[in-house]
C-alpha cells in the first residue's frame, strides 16, 4: 500500500527570521509503520501538496495548533476524492474533538507497535473513528531511527546554509510547567531511550548539526552524563533545551558539541545572570525563551525583564505571549474565569494575545510583546545574531575537520565577505 504523509503549513510570525527545519514527528511516525508500507512525504512549509498524487491512505501529522485548520482543509480535499484520512500528532491530541469532524480517523498517543492494527482495520474497511492510546505508552525502546530518508534535503536551508536535523534521546518530562501540555500528552515520567538505540540513530544521521528536541536534558544527571560521553566521538554540533546546571555536566556537554541551548528566563535574578554566564564559560551559546503575560507580571515587570535581557549577554531571545492550549491548566483556569476571547486556532501562535491578562489589557500586552522584539533586536537583527552563532559553530567544525566548504561559499554569496573572514580567522 502507498501512504501519503503530510505536514501542513502554518503562517510564520511577522518580523522574525523565517527558516524551516525538517519536522521530526512525521518521520518518527513513519518509522513505526510496517516495512511493506510505501511512504510519500510532503512538508507543506517547503513544497506544495500534490492532491492528484496516487495513494491509498492519507495521514496528516500536526504539531502546532496553528496547523490544525490547514490540516482540516487538506483532509477535505482528499476526502472529496474518496480517500480515507487519518490524523495524528501533538495538536491532533490537543484538538481531537474538532479534528474528528474533518477526519475518517484520529490517532491519539504514540504510534510504535500500534500501526499494524490501524492498517489492518483500514484494509478490512473497518477503520475506527478514534484510536485512543493516551496514557498507554509503548516501551520507549520500540522507537526506531526516524525515517530521515523521506526529507527533500535541499529544501531545508537558510540562504544556502544547511539547517539542523531533529533528534530525540528521551521522551516525557517529570516537570509540569504551568502553561505546558507535555504532562497531558505523555504523562509526567522521564523515559530515556536505551543508549544503544540512541547511538544507533546518531550513526544514521549524516548532518553534522542537530537539535535534540527532548523536553529537557536536565531530568536525570547520570543519564545526561552518559549521553554526553557517548556523543563525543560523533563530533556533532547540537542545540537543546535546558542542560543541568553542574560544572561536570556542562564540561561534558561542551566536549560533546553543545552549540547553544534554549534557556527559560523568567525573572531578573542573579541566578539567571550567573546561569547564562556559566553556559558561556563553557563555550555554549544561549537563546533565552521569555514568556510574557503570566498573571504575576505587571507592565513594569515586563519592562524590567526586557531591560535585564539587554544586559546579560544573551546570544538570542525568543519572546512569546502565553497561549492557553487546550488540555492545559492555564486553559482550564482561563476558561473557568471567562478570560479567553479568541478561539481561532490560527491565532494560537505564541505571538497573538487571545485572552484577557490579569494586570493589563490584551492590547497592552500585545504592544509589550512587539516592543520586546524591537528592543532586543534594535541594534542587531535576529538574522545577524543567528549568523553569529553559525559562524561560531563553523569555526569549531573547521578546527575539527568536519566543516563543509560549500557553506562558506554560500554564506559569502548571501551575507557578504565579512562573515566569511571571521570564519577563516
Amino acid at each position: 500500500m502507498k501512504l501519503k504523509l503530510i505536514y501542513p503549513r502554518w503562517e510564520k510570525l511577522p518580523g522574525q527570521t523565517t527558516f524551516n527545519l525538517p519536522p521530526h514527528g512525521p518521520v518518527v511516525f513513519a518509522a513505526a509503520l510496517p516495512e511493506e508500507v510505501e511512504v510519500s512525504f510532503t512538508d507543506e512549509n517547503v513544497e506544495e501538496v500534490d492532491f492528484d498524487e496516487t495513494c491509498d491512505l492519507v495521514a496528516i501529522s500536526t504539531m502546532l495548533s496553528t496547523q490544525v485548520k490547514r490540516g482540516w482543509e487538506i483532509a477535505g480535499r482528499f476526502r472529496q476524492q474518496g480517500k480515507k484520512v487519518i490524523f495524528g500528532g501533538i495538536s491532533t491530541m490537543l484538538h481531537a474533538e474538532e479534528t474528528m469532524e474533518h477526519a475518517d480517523s484520529v490517532f491519539l498517543g504514540e504510534a510504535e507497535g500500534r500501526m499494524e492494527e490501524v492498517l489492518n482495520d483500514w484494509k478490512r474497511g473497518q477503520l475506527k473513528k478514534v484510536y485512543n492510546f493516551m496514557g498507554k505508552l509503548p516501551p520507549v525502546e520500540w522507537a526506531g531511527p526516524a525515517r530521515r530518508d523521506l526529507y527533500k534535503r535541499a529544501l531545508y536551508n537558510h540562504k544556502g546554509v544547511q539547517m539542523v536535523d531533529l533528534f530525540h534521546a528521551s521522551r516525557g518530562c517529570r516537570f509540569s510547567c504551568y502553561p505546558c501540555a507535555v504532562s497531558y500528552l505523555g504523562g509526567r515520567s522521564f523515559r530515556p531511550r536505551p543508549m544503544d538505540k540512541v547511538i544507533e540513530e546518531l550513526a544514521t544521521i549524516d548532518n553534522n548539526r542537530l537539535f535534540i528536541v527532548d523536553n529537557s536534558l536536565a531530568q536525570n544527571k547520570e543519564w545526561e552524563i552518559q549521553l554526553f560521553r557517548e556523543m563525543i566521538p560523533f563530533k556533532k554540533k547540537w542545540i537543546s533545551h535546558t542542560i543541568e546546571d553542574d560544572p561536570k555536566v556542562l564540561d561534558l556537554a561542551a566536549q560533546a558539541g553543545a552549540w547553544y541551548v534554549y534557556q527559560a528566563v523568567y525573572d531578573t535574578s542573579d541566578y539567571i545572570r550567573e546561569r547564562i554566564k556559566r553556559y558561556h564559560d563553557y563555550g555554549i551559546g544561549v537563546e533565552g525563551t521569555i514568556l510574557l503575560g503570566l498573571d504575576n507580571q505587571s507592565e513594569d515587570d515586563i519592562r524590567r525583564l526586557i531591560d535585564f535581557l539587554l544586559n546579560i549577554d544573551l546570544d538570542l531571545a525568543e519572546f512569546t505571549v502565553m497561549v492557553p492550549f487546550p488540555h492545559t491548566k492555564v486553559y482550564d483556569d482561563l476558561i473557568r474565569q471567562g478570560r479567553i476571547f479568541d478561539f481561532d486556532w490560527n491565532h494560537y501562535n505564541a505571538g497573538q494575545v487571545v485572552y484577557h491578562p490579569k494586570q493589563m489589557s490584551a492590547e497592552r500586552l500585545q504592544e509589550l510583546y512587539e516592543y520586546a522584539w524591537t528592543a532586543f533586536y534594535g541594534e542587531e537583527t535576529q538574522e545577524s545574531k543567528m549568523m553569529r552563532l553559525f559562524t561560531r559553530v563553523m569555526m569549531r567544525e573547521m578546527n575539527e575537520g568536519t566543516y563543509r566548504p560549500r557553506d562558506r561559499q554560500l554564506i559569502n554569496q548571501s551575507f557578504g565577505k565579512t562573515v566569511v573572514r571571521k570564519i577563516a580567522v
